[in-house]
C-alpha cells in the first residue's frame, strides 16, 4: 500500500496507541472528579498541558484542547467575533478557507456580521497590499490559513501580523492545521493570537487538537456545560486522545528538521516526474507552498476516475479536501485561483508524510503515467 493522502489523515504512531490504550485502561476517571482517582488523571491532564506548551513555546494557560481543526476553528472564528463585536463587525478572511472556518464565516454574516473575503492570485495567495487596503479601524477579527489545505500556498502569515501588532483592537487567528510541523511558524514571534493544531494531523489520534489562544485574548466559548478548559470549552476532557495526541506532538517535533528536507526533496521528486507526464498541470506553486502537497490536474481524466484507477494498485490519493470531496462540483479552491470548473474538476491531491519514501513515489509516478495511458485510450 502505499498512502499519499496525509492532508486528509496520518497513521497514528504505534507509540501514540499504546499511550491511547494504557490512558484510557489506568486512568480512566473524570479528571474534574475529587477522589484520588480523580486526581491522578487531573494530573495527567496538567502534565499533558505542560509538556504541550512546551514543545510549542508557550504558556500551558493558553492551551485549550479541543477535539480537533473544525472545533478549533469554529472557538476562534465565533468566539472572538462574539467576545469583541462590540468594538465593531467588520471580519477579514480569504477566499480560500477550509469549510470549517469559510462556514463559520458565512453563518457570521446571517447574524449581521461584514464579511472581506480576500482574493488570491494564480497561485493561491492573498496579497499583502490588498490586505491593507481591506483593514479598517472596526475590524474585529482577520483569520486564515497558514498552508492552503489543497494546493500548499503559504499566506504571508508573518507580514500580516506584524501589521496587526499595531492593531490591538484586531484579534488574528491561524489555521495552522495543514502548515504544523511542514513550515515552521513560531507563535509568539509572528503576532498571531489564535491557532489551530489538529492531532490527527501529525499522527495522533483524530477527534483531538489544540487551539493556541494567547493571554489576554478573550473568547465566547461556543458550549455551555461544566467550565473546563479554562471555561472556554466544556465537556469531560479526552484524556487518552490528549496524551496521545501530545506524544504525537513531541515525535513530529523531533524529527521536524530532517522530516521537512525529506519532504522537499519528495516533492521536487514529485515536481520532475509529473513533468513528464502527458496532460499534467500542476497547480501547486514551486515556489512559497508546503513540501508535503502537490495538486495536478491530469487534463481529460476526472479526478474521481482517476482516484479509483489507482485505487485497485493500493495507491491512495485524493480529490479536494477530506471534508468537502464527496460534494459534486470542481473545487471552490482552484477556482477561486482562476483555474476553469473542468481542470478543477480533474485535478488529484497528492499529500506526504515524513514515513513517505522516493520508492513510493516512483512506483507512484510509473503506475500514474500507466493509469492516465489507459484511461486516455477508453476515453477515446
Amino acid at each position: 500500500m502505499i498512502y499519499l493522502d496525509n492532508s486528509a489523515t496520518t497513521k497514528p504512531y504505534p507509540e501514540v496507541m499504546d499511550t491511547y490504550q494504557t490512558v484510557s485502561e489506568q486512568y480512566f476517571a473524570n479528571p474534574s472528579s475529587l477522589h484520588s482517582l480523580g486526581g491522578k488523571s487531573e494530573h495527567l491532564l496538567t502534565r499533558s498541558r505542560e509538556q504541550a506548551a512546551a514543545l510549542l513555546g508557550i504558556e500551558p494557560n493558553e492551551i485549550v484542547f479541543t477535539s480537533g481543526g473544525t472545533e478549533g476553528n469554529n472557538l476562534a472564528i465565533k468566539g472572538a467575533a462574539f467576545a469583541y463585536r462590540n468594538r465593531g463587525r467588520h471580519l477579514i478572511t480569504t477566499a480560500i478557507e477550509h469549510a470549517s472556518a469559510g462556514n463559520a464565516f458565512a453563518q457570521l454574516e446571517e447574524l449581521g456580521f461584514e464579511v472581506t473575503y480576500l482574493p488570491v492570485n494564480t497561485d493561491g495567495r492573498v496579497s499583502f497590499n490588498e490586505f491593507v487596503n481591506a483593514y479598517r479601524e472596526d475590524t474585529i477579527l482577520v483569520s486564515m490559513m497558514h498552508v492552503n489545505n489543497e494546493v500548499g500556498t503559504i499566506q504571508p502569515i508573518k507580514q500580516i501580523g506584524e501589521f496587526l501588532k499595531q492593531k490591538p483592537k484586531t484579534v488574528f487567528h491561524v489555521d495552522n492545521v495543514q502548515g504544523f510541523s511542514k513550515v515552521p511558524l513560531h507563535l509568539m514571534e509572528s503576532g498571531i493570537d489564535l491557532c489551530t493544531i489538529s492531532g490527527h494531523k501529525i499522527h495522533g489520534p483524530k477527534g483531538t487538537g489544540i487551539l493556541y489562544v494567547r493571554k489576554g485574548t478573550q473568547l465566547s466559548p461556543l458550549f455551555a456545560g461544566g467550565g473546563q478548559e479554562h471555561q472556554l470549552r466544556s465537556g469531560t476532557e479526552n484524556l487518552p486522545g490528549i496524551c496521545g495526541m501530545v506524544k504525537a506532538l513531541r515525535m513530529t517535533l523531533e524529527n521536524e528538521r530532517e522530516g521537512i528536507d525529506h519532504l522537499t526533496k519528495l516533492q521536487k521528486q514529485l515536481f520532475d516526474g509529473l513533468a513528464h507526464i502527458d496532460g499534467a498541470v500542476i497547480h501547486t506553486p514551486q515556489q512559497l507552498s508546503a513540501p508535503s502537497i502537490v495538486n495536478v490536474s491530469l487534463l481529460g481524466i476526472k479526478s474521481e476516475v482517476l482516484v479509483h484507477a489507482l485505487e485497485k494498485n493500493e495507491i491512495y490519493v485524493s480529490t479536494k479536501s477530506a471534508c468537502s470531496s464527496k460534494e459534486s462540483g470542481a473545487s471552490g479552491i482552484l477556482t477561486a485561483m482562476g483555474i476553469s470548473d473542468q481542470e478543477a474538476e480533474q485535478a488529484i491531491r497528492i499529500s506526504m508524510a515524513y514515513e513517505t519514501t522516493e520508492s513510493d513515489l516512483d512506483v507512484f509516478l510509473q503506475t500514474l503515467t500507466e493509469k492516465v495511458g489507459q484511461l486516455k485510450t477508453v476515453m477515446r
